[in-house]
């Protein structure tokens, strides 16, 4: 929805997070460009327009661990819009070709005064990834590491967002999902083989999908448990 600022100009947020502009520029990533490093400056936000990426931290003992996947519609490195501005807290990282917007603090700041569209669509986003960091607590909390591994799968395959979805997943190493559930990568090589035996998952080369694994999550419907374990595939 546009609005019109004191100047009778329309303002439209989406064709402000679609160009470059004063205090914002379009900025392309190939996979495993950094959009910022933990411990840079924060000074500015990105809004991702396309792509997919991660959002990593370092502990001080040098340990990695992904603390979130971002796709196209996310804004991150929020935490450069503080009182006082610091140094960033995780790094981000793109997993596939990406373009986003970089846009200075300054101008992110003045324009969410300025504009109540703008600040409206900021806000609603900074709730809907509290309550995904909520559903994520909640989900370390209470269930299973295999049914964890089935909510990753869905979010990456973007089950529930409107429009079509993309035929597979972005590519993702075994490590990067043992993290994020918080158990080994030989856990998540056994529940990765057993969701294709069982037709929830499709693999050739690249991993696909099926809206099948819903029922995993939603409903509980996972078979017992085989005495023999189906074959280690290396999926990397």
């Amino acid at each position: 929805m546009a609005t019109t600022n004191q100047s009778n100009v329309t303002f439209d947020p989406i064709s402000y997070l679609a160009r470059a502009g004063v205090g914002r520029r379009i900025t392309d990533l190939e996979p495993g460009e950094t959009f910022f490093t933990q411990g840079d400056p924060a000074d500015s936000v990105f809004y991702l327009q396309s792509g997919r990426a991660k959002l990593t931290v370092v502990s001080h003992q040098g340990k990695e661990a992904t603390i979130t996947l971002l796709s196209g519609g996310d804004f991150v490195g929020e935490e450069s819009l503080a009182a006082v501005p610091g140094l960033r807290l995780a790094t981000a990282t793109a997993l596939n070709t990406c373009m986003a917007l970089r846009i200075a603090r300054e101008e992110m700041i003045q324009v969410m005064h300025q504009e109540h569209t703008f600040s409206d669509l900021f806000m609603k986003f900074l709730l809907a990834r509290s309550m995904r960091t909520q559903a994520d607590l909640v989900d370390q909390l209470f269930n299973s590491s295999e049914k964890r591994l089935a909510r990753i799968l869905l979010l990456m395959a973007e089950f529930g967002k409107p429009g079509e979805r993309e035929p597979f997943i972005p590519p993702i190493t075994q490590e990067t999902l043992a993290e994020m559930i918080g158990t080994t990568r030989s856990r998540v090589s056994f529940f990765m083989n057993r969701f294709r035996k069982l037709g929830f998952i499709s693999y050739n080369g690249r991993i696909q999908v099926h809206k099948s694994l819903l029922n995993v999550v939603l409903l509980d419907q996972l078979p017992e448990h085989n005495a023999e374990n189906p074959p280690v595939l290396a999926i990397e």
